[in-house]
């Protein structure tokens, strides 16, 4: 087991979920204990030093000692779910170098905003599958780059295979946090990603017991999960959260008003508390920049989510100097990794109370959470 992450712990965390539902959200406080130590969440596994959503990715992550490593789901036209972290796989990909699907590169408007590429729905799974990953960030991340084209899509069912296989061979707990991308988008389009994500869940022995976090920036589909997935102590939901000013994908189609800034107001984390078991919102929600790019001082939203019931995660901490608030960045060349500043900067978001925190690269999120200073 990893210090900070057992399946006691896991377990014990959902296994209020079922009351919760019976109950109502005044349960939930009482039904989340929070973890000895926040969890290490491998965004797209190590995408620092990976292309991102690829086996390797998600091995290198492992080894790193990630707690739980994030497939994002999308759907191919024949209704298989894919880890990419958009639909759109022109950027992670070298679809533009394949000349048959030259004519499938569309413009399509995805939650509001309009984009040029290519599209998993426009793929089979098959077709998918005669394409290779590539570093998405390019010249930012030269060692990841360096194994551009060696590594194929995979689908949700081989990422929980392998990372079942990768527990079983380090004797160790490890699980997936797995996001829902573009809920509304695709049950618009004929191909409803939750029964999808379903169907695998009860079909998959391993997703029996497997410790898993579902996320979402989207609202019905957590509520409906909620629902269709008491029961099953092993798995929490985890509420996105984006730019205050924004709204849900699934508010927005319907003209709604409710933004992500209202739902971190205590009025609107309680609502969250009733279907959810996590809120997480991007890092500087949590502790702002100032005007000269350093931190601030912490909000009270960590407070505030515990106080409601909520477990506190918050994305993404990323090991380069342009990514890094000032007090951390250091000498070197802006695009330049700077593993030492990242330490420090996770350190300090750490001290706000965090549960669990995305980086790009666990190793280093390891250091933070386990080696001394």
């Amino acid at each position: 087991m990893t210090a900070g992450f057992s399946r006691r712990s896991m377990m014990a965390m959902g296994a209020g979920l079922g009351v919760a539902v019976l109950t109502g959200g005044a349960a939930l406080a009482a039904a989340r204990p929070r973890p000895a130590k926040p969890l290490l969440l491998a965004h797209r596994g190590c995408s620092a030093l990976r292309p991102e959503h690829t086996l390797a990715s998600y091995a290198k992550a492992i080894a790193d000692g990630a707690d739980f490593v994030e497939p994002d789901l999308v759907a191919t036209k024949d209704g298989v779910l894919v880890a990419r972290h958009e639909n759109n796989i022109a950027e992670t990909t070298d679809v533009a170098a394949h000349p048959e699907f030259a004519a499938r590169k569309a413009v399509k408007v995805i939650d509001g905003e309009k984009l040029e590429g290519w599209f998993t729905e426009d793929f089979t799974l098959a077709e998918l599958k005669t394409l290779r990953a590539k570093e998405r960030l390019g010249a930012l991340r030269p060692e990841s780059m360096g194994y551009d084209g060696q590594f194929q899509i995979v689908t949700f069912e081989e990422v929980i295979d392998f990372v079942a296989a990768e527990a079983a061979a380090r004797g160790r707990t490890i699980g997936i946090i797995p996001e829902i991308k573009h809920s509304t988008y695709f049950n618009g389009i004929g191909l409803p990603v939750e029964d999808m994500f379903l169907a695998r869940v009860k079909a998959s022995r391993v997703l029996a017991t497997m410790p898993m976090i579902v996320q979402s920036f989207e609202i019905a589909n957590l509520k409906r999960l909620r629902t269709m997935l008491a029961g099953m102590a092993n798995i929490q939901l985890m509420q996105l959260i984006d730019d205050d000013a924004q709204r849900p994908a699934d508010v927005a189609a319907v003209d709604g008003a409710l933004t992500y800034g209202a739902m971190l107001t205590p009025a609107g984390l309680a609502e969250i508390a009733g279907y959810a078991d996590w809120v997480a919102p991007a890092t500087r929600r949590i502790i702002p920049l100032g005007a000269d790019g350093r931190l601030g001082a912490p909000t009270s939203l960590v407070a505030d989510a515990h106080k409601a019931g909520l477990l506190v995660g918050t994305w993404t901490f990323r090991p380069e100097n342009t990514f890094l608030a000032g007090d951390f960045r250091d000498q070197g060349d802006a695009r330049a990794s700077n593993p030492e500043g990242s330490v420090r900067e996770i350190r300090r978001y750490l001290a706000t109370g965090l549960d669990g925190f995305f980086t790009d690269d666990p190793a280093l999120g390891y250091r933070a959470l386990h080696v001394s200073r």
